[in-house]
């Protein structure tokens, strides 16, 4: 009787599946009620009239089927090949930025052409530098608190990653990258007096490196008083803020949008959530922050019971990709709110893109075969 309920029980964490259902069925419908309008107003074919819906949803069955498989993939995998994985994701960095490989847009050379989408080498590079961060961790575990022998080697990799992120240029996937490294770093032990140190000495980095291209510079002022220059560098800030306002408690109305009517630039991309909270409200708008929340307590609880369990590489993992979820929509939701100047940071689940999906979707899926394997692992004990 006792194999049997064992059989009967769901392999799979069914809360954590169920959130993310959630957020890509509310993504799927907000892809479709931010762009659709655009393209009547551009008076195209019908066809077209859909063309980001369609789009969208076919990135989101390659994903559904992409994260399947990497719950299929035992976490021992990524441990043992985590050194090679960081290496191809710095190779794919520099092929992104060689003439007739990277591809251009709107200034940035961030983006490879495979067919039906141009895939984005920074998303799978934030993946793994998860997976090699938390491997690193263990493998230097004696070490981990000297400056020489611990930080440098791990720093020295992640500057080679950042001079490569800023070559495209990618600030946001850099300050991700460079969060959730050091947020592994720290867990699996790092001397306080190198976080200290680090505490000091990041916020100068930033500094420098925003002063070394003007256009962050004119994010930041318009970032500071976005009404002030509504028609030039506070432009985007603004009428995100504006779409938030307009939504007051309940939204008005799927579908009724009036900044996404060209008005607000990237409105089915980085500024999803300003549609999302003019049509649906504050209401609507509060759910998702919930949902978001109850997705990063559930998979740090994941960590927690591998903790427990002492399968200190699957903790590390899920630790890293809950840091990294909640950092990228804390940042996507501050700059849709005037918290953090524009950075092109798409919401997890949400936004359209396809390279972004797929890789969270991948993500997700390894934090599910980490709960997977919990669960057998303590049938054993």
């Amino acid at each position: 009787m006792q194999l049997k309920n064992n059989y009967n029980q769901p392999n799979y964490d069914q809360f954590l599946l169920w959130l993310v259902v959630i957020l890509s069925g509310v993504g799927l419908v907000m892809v479709y009620s931010a762009s659709v309008d655009v393209a009547a107003l551009k008076k195209v074919s019908h066809y077209q009239n859909y063309f980001y819906l369609l789009r969208h949803f076919i990135y989101l069955i390659i994903s559904i089927f992409s994260g399947a498989l990497a719950f299929l993939i035992p976490i021992n995998f990524w441990q043992k090949f985590a050194p090679s994985f960081f290496i191809f994701g710095i190779i794919l960095l520099i092929a992104v930025l060689v003439p007739g490989i990277g591809k251009t847009v709107n200034g940035s050379q961030r983006w490879i052409p495979i067919g039906i989408m141009n895939f984005q080498p920074s998303e799978l590079v934030k993946l793994f530098t998860i997976i090699y961060s938390s491997d690193y961790v263990l493998r230097k575990s004696r070490q981990i608190a000297s400056f020489t022998k611990g930080f440098l080697p791990m720093s020295l990799a992640i500057a080679l990653i950042g001079f490569l992120l800023i070559r495209q240029p990618d600030f946001g996937a850099l300050v991700v990258v460079i969060v959730i490294s050091l947020g592994i770093l720290f867990l699996g032990g790092i001397s306080m007096k190198i976080i200290v140190a680090l505490m000091i000495s990041i916020p100068i980095g930033m500094y420098l490196l925003l002063t070394l291209a003007t256009y962050r510079i004119d994010r930041i002022i318009g970032f500071m008083d976005p009404f002030e220059n509504i028609y030039g560098k506070g432009w985007q800030l603004s009428h995100s803020l504006i779409a938030i306002g307009r939504g007051d408690f309940f939204g008005v109305g799927l579908g009724e949008s009036i900044q996404k009517l060209q008005y607000l630039p990237e409105a089915h991309t980085d500024f999803v959530l300003a549609i999302l909270a003019e049509e649906l409200g504050l209401f609507g708008f509060t759910i998702i922050l919930i949902v978001y929340a109850l997705m990063i307590i559930r998979i740090f609880g994941i960590s927690k019971m591998a903790t427990q369990l002492r399968s200190n590489f699957s903790a590390l993992v899920a630790q890293g990709i809950a840091l990294w979820f909640a950092i990228q929509a804390s940042i996507n939701i501050g700059v849709n709110v005037g918290f953090f100047p524009t950075k092109g940071l798409t919401l997890p689940f949400i936004s359209y893109g396809g390279s972004a999906l797929l890789i969270t979707f991948i993500a997700t899926g390894i934090v599910m075969r980490i709960d997977y394997e919990n669960k057998i692992k303590a049938k054993r004990n």
